[in-house]
């Protein structure tokens, strides 16, 4: 149990020169109430303070630590204020070792620090990232120290990327063939994989939805629909389809292209390579095309929403059925029997009609077969005479021919 305990406490006594100040005759400022807001320097340091339970010694060589560093990073008297948050990324051992001869090979947005990026790096972010890379990099600045053997390397392999990513042309050809995107388009969920998920309507739009997000960027038109939700509408779900079954793509594959030897002066060889070139691009152009059918196809086939929609036309269709046959059930059936009868006089009027053009072209047919017949009568009946007179000339013709059966008369 705790005690109180009690010291008697003497003060010293006062100076013997001592006397009381005079006083200055003004009066203080009135005590005002403030609120602080939440902002600032100060308060972030308060806020680091607290989190971290760092003493303001802890803090203040924390501070100076991370200062040095980001010079180091930047170069020296760099300015960090319009670094963008780009070209600091953590340069490994492999990437450090890079051939610049095999620079087609290299992953330009590593080299620069932008693999959190990529495509979606701007003009401004690349220069900056180059700048920072070159200040750390260059060759003057390694020079003399040890262990540095392969820096000029990587300052060709930097220089190369820029020279790559600034191109619009060049770089559009690299990211059609992006290696970090190459290995990730065999990554596509299968209809098995979403039917086995413990919430397939959930895993399909996770699953999914990243994969039209990546195949996204190569279409010639935006913006691009998305994946959307489980409760779009019919409209909405046939236009997703019917883009993605129509996409446009401005994928190309030239960057894969074999080069053309500079030194050989033989055209055959070039015109050969040029023609190789061409039909790879054409093989892989088509390989492309028939990957992304399958992804739609595949998506099409274990969409929950076509379900969805299937079942709530089949409830509507027994829903209109159930109405017809309820209290305007006599009115419904007077109506359809008005249709039959109406459709049963149109249909026996065809009838006539029909039966009438068959009677008329049997007539005319029957006409045309009798005028033939009496024509070829008449024929007939002017070629028997000259058959008749060919018999009678027949023995007179054999005389002359000399047959042996018929006597002849001697002459006197």
């Amino acid at each position: 149990m705790a005690s109180v305990v009690q010291l008697p406490i003497v003060p010293p006594p006062l100076p013997a020169g001592w006397t009381p100040p005079q006083g200055s005759g003004k009066s203080t400022a009135p005590l005002v109430e403030r609120k602080l807001l939440p902002v600032g320097e100060a308060y972030l340091a308060h806020v680091r303070r607290a989190v971290h339970k760092l003493t303001f010694e802890e803090h203040d060589k924390h501070t100076e630590e991370e200062r040095k560093r980001l010079e180091a990073l930047n170069g020296a008297g760099a300015s960090v204020e319009d670094d963008l948050g780009v070209g600091d990324e953590e340069e490994t051992e492999d990437l450090l070792l890079l051939d610049a001869k095999e620079w087609k090979k290299q992953d330009h947005y590593a080299v620069l620090g932008l693999s959190h990026l990529r495509y979606r790096a701007t003009e401004e972010q690349i220069k900056i990232a180059h700048r920072k890379k070159v200040l750390k990099h260059h060759p003057d600045k390694k020079a003399g120290q040890v262990g540095d053997s392969n820096d000029d390397a990587f300052f060709k392999c930097i220089q190369k990327a820029f020279e790559v990513l600034t191109n619009p042309e060049r770089r559009r050809q690299f990211d059609s063939v992006d290696p970090y995107y190459d290995m990730l388009e065999g990554d596509v969920p299968t209809a098995s994989q979403v039917q086995k998920a413990k919430n397939p309507e959930k895993y399909f739009f996770e699953a999914f939805g990243p994969v039209f997000e990546r195949e996204a960027r190569f279409s010639k038109k935006q913006p691009v629909p998305g994946l959307g939700s489980y409760n779009d509408s019919k409209e909405n779900v046939e236009a997703f389809y019917d883009f993605w079954y129509n996409f446009d793509s401005w994928r190309s594959f030239e960057y894969l292209d074999k080069e053309v030897n500079e030194g050989s002066d033989n055209r055959d060889d070039k015109r050969y390579t040029e023609k190789k070139n061409k039909s790879e691009r054409a093989r892989r152009k088509k390989e492309d095309t028939a990957r992304l059918r399958g992804i739609v196809d595949t998506a099409l086939a274990s969409d929950p929403r076509i379900k969805r929609i299937k079942q709530e036309e089949k409830e509507a269709r027994e829903a209109k059925k159930k109405n017809k046959g309820g209290v305007n059930g006599a009115g419904a059936n007077s109506k359809q029997k008005e249709e039959e009868e109406k459709r049963k006089a149109e249909e026996d009027a065809k009838k006539k009609e029909e039966e009438e053009k068959v009677r008329d072209r049997y007539c005319e047919v029957a006409c045309w077969g009798t005028m033939l017949m009496l024509a070829c009568s008449c024929a007939s009946r002017l070629r028997a005479p000259r058959r008749r007179r060919r018999r009678r000339r027949l023995p007179t013709r054999r005389r002359r021919r000399g047959d042996s059966s018929v006597p002849r008369k001697r002459a006197k």
